[in-house]
């Protein structure tokens, strides 16, 4: 009998919201072999023991270059505004160290040649994952595998709708376009793009599209543009687009509906994942075949994670390389967005 590999010890770099979103998900993978053990790093000292102590974690350090310097930290979780993440995974990299960096990654493209320059200098093995969850999510699986299993036939059009009044508070960095990168779209809507160019046809052709601010944006907490249209077209001759917005009213703050049309059936997905429908052409009589893609890990981190593991135990490069998101950050540049 093998024995369970040792977990894998990360240590976070910033101490906020995300930090615990991401940490909430590791206690879902004590005990396997993909076991994560966790520390905290921060510049206050005591927000990183307080986080610690809430999420069970192993140390927590006083400053980013603290964990960088401990031999016993074999990855780093990058969760900062974006602006800081190149400086902090090149020193990490430099430090030795793998790293799972928080999307959207870089600022620019060439941020990102800079950073893939630099992990193949650290050697073969050396990983780099960007914190795309949404490649990984259950409905995103369950999307792929249909298209590819010719559920509906060739897919000739797709509609993403992600559309909801989430208005950041004026304090929130988001509202910082120099911390964030850029817009709401830059900042979230990158998930959702990822996700239309991840079913298996590939975006060839993009167009962005932004409707004027509101009339009095002056007197918002949130001043960004929250709202994009995008259309698209795919290397297989299908055409889509992504309906993006966060200044719109919505049921259940964000219940929406998307359709992949396919020329033997649609499917029909709550955007979100709660539920996948797809009716082909044999089944138009009859009732339609019902997908619950799964809601144990429905926002798809515990899977990130576990590709995380995977590819530093086997020095590969992970399903969300540096890549990969490169390939999203062009299309967002080609609409207009970066």
């Amino acid at each position: 009998m093998s024995a369970t590999p040792r977990p894998l010890h990360v240590a976070f770099l910033g101490c906020g919201f995300i930090t615990g979103v991401h940490s909430r998900h590791l206690r879902a993978l004590a005990g396997g072999g993909d076991a994560v053990l966790a520390s905290y790093a921060s510049r206050d000292a005591g927000r990183a023991e307080a986080t610690r102590e809430r999420h069970g974690g192993v140390r927590a350090f006083t400053g980013y270059e603290a964990a960088l310097a401990d031999p016993d930290v074999e990855a780093v979780v990058v969760a900062v505004p974006p602006a800081h993440h190149l400086d902090l995974v090149l020193a990490a990299l430099e430090a030795g160290k793998h790293v799972l960096v928080e999307k959207p990654a870089f600022l620019t493209a060439a941020d990102y040649e800079r950073v893939i320059a630099a992990r193949d200098a650290a050697g073969p093995g050396r990983v780099v994952l960007v914190g795309e969850n949404d490649h990984y999510k259950p409905l995103a699986v369950t999307l792929r595998a249909l298209l590819a299993q010719g559920a509906v036939g060739e897919l000739v059009m797709a509609s993403f709708v992600t559309v909801a009044d989430k208005a950041k508070a004026a304090e929130d960095w988001r509202n910082d376009e120099a911390l964030a990168g850029g817009d709401a779209f830059f900042e979230e809507g990158i998930h959702w793009l990822h996700l239309a160019d991840s079913l298996g046809p590939r975006i060839t052709r993009i167009t962005g599209h932004r409707p004027a601010l509101a009339a009095d944006v002056e007197q918002l907490a949130d001043r960004r543009s929250r709202s994009r249209l995008v259309s698209f077209e795919y290397d297989s001759g299908a055409v889509g687009a992504l309906f993006y917005s966060r200044e719109v009213p919505s049921l259940l703050q964000g219940l929406r509906v998307s359709k992949l049309w396919g020329r033997e059936g649609v499917i029909t997905f709550e955007s979100n994942g709660a539920a996948v429908v797809v009716r082909s052409r044999h089944r138009l009589r009859g009732a339609p075949r019902v997908v619950l893609p799964g809601y144990r890990d429905i926002r798809g981190y515990q899977a990130m994670y576990r590709d995380l593991v995977r590819s530093v135990r086997a020095g590969t490069q992970p399903e969300m390389s540096l890549e990969r998101a490169l390939s999203d950050h062009r299309l967002m540049e080609e609409a207009g967005v970066a």
